[in-house]
């Protein structure tokens, strides 16, 4: 499967690593190199801000699907090639599902663990088989995959399933995801 549009979940806060925001502007880089169309949160803060700036910086297609509730609190970018201001977060997670061959977390909090455990059950469940992946950038999401391999072990997740989330260390790892 040809990846042409990445849908990226992520912080909208930088936190308190500068190694995340470094990391959010070379996959912004990387994407705009290889001509993969950024699909997003639509925020103009934190580690989406940093990631769809990188894009549009280097030349590459930005797409921001965001709540309307979110842009009354001053927080979407107005700098996009598109800007889709929809209802809902039900709505917002259906349109960046509809819109991208793949998906990658980078660190955040609970929004990004919300949409990427929703469109990893979508996975699970048989509504799509497109890939999946988090970059474990310093160790970040350690403790979310020993959580994973927890429900493993204790019979509510089946084995075979977490080989299907692809696990990257380093941002240099995700470019042969996006040519596999």
């Amino acid at each position: 499967m040809e990846i042409k549009s990445l849908c990226i979940f992520c912080g909208s806060r930088l936190g308190h690593n500068g190694k995340y925001h470094e990391e959010a502007v070379k996959i912004g880089e990387i994407l705009a190199e290889n001509d993969i169309k950024l699909v997003y949160g639509g925020g103009k803060v934190g580690l989406m801000g940093s990631l769809a700036d990188s894009v549009i910086t280097n030349g590459g297609e930005v797409i921001g699907v965001i709540p309307g509730s979110l842009v009354n609190k001053e927080v979407a970018h107005f700098g996009l090639n598109v800007l889709k201001v929809v209802n809902s977060m039900h709505e917002r997670k259906e349109l960046m599902y509809e819109w991208s061959d793949a998906f990658l977390a980078l660190p955040g909090g609970f929004g990004t663990l919300d949409e990427f455990c929703e469109i990893f059950t979508w996975f699970q469940i048989g509504l799509h088989k497109k890939p999946v992946a988090f970059l474990n950038s310093g160790g970040y999401f350690d403790w979310l995959i020993r959580h994973f391999e927890h429900s493993v072990e204790e019979g509510f997740v089946e084995k075979g399933l977490l080989e299907k989330i692809q696990v990257f260390n380093q941002t240099s790892e995700v470019v042969a995801f996006l040519n596999q």
